[in-house]
């Protein structure tokens, strides 16, 4: 159990993982209240409404600052590096679930054939910029909350 210890001691990884299952805990939330239904694929699933990507490296962003100091080149790469998650929840992810989009669209028509196809292919993959803004928000105020 030792090997577990490292999570009460490692303040930014804690904040961020705290960050990330209040992200995840959300989207559940808003799924029910949308649809009256509970969603639990929606704790593990990508996009939706917050982005817990946005919501993890933003937490470890400011957890960093809060302990290294915000002026230091360490927050400088945290920072960078969360804003590169960011661009690719909203940019690269998001057309990547458009497009899946369109190809189960076409996919189905083909399924009127004799074709056979597996599986549809994941549409929800990535968020739109409110998801990622919103996520980006709750990951700076549990970053400076706890």
């Amino acid at each position: 159990m030792g090997e577990w210890n490292f999570y009460r001691y490692n303040y930014v990884l804690s904040v961020s993982i705290i960050s990330w299952c209040i992200a995840q805990l959300l989207k559940v939330l808003f799924v029910l209240v949308k649809t009256k239904k509970i969603d639990f694929s929606r704790f593990i699933g990508s996009g939706g409404m917050p982005s817990s990507h946005s919501a993890f490296v933003s937490a470890m962003a400011i957890s960093v600052g809060r302990q290294e100091g915000f002026h230091t080149p360490l927050f400088a790469v945290c920072s960078v590096l969360g804003l590169i998650v960011m661009y690719d929840a909203a940019g690269v992810r998001r057309a990547a679930g458009k497009q899946a989009i369109v190809l189960n669209k076409i996919i189905d028509e083909f399924g009127q054939s004799n074709l056979k196809f597996e599986e549809r292919l994941k549409e929800l993959l990535g968020h739109t910029p409110i998801e990622v803004i919103a996520g980006a928000i709750l990951g700076i105020i549990i970053g400076f909350a706890f």
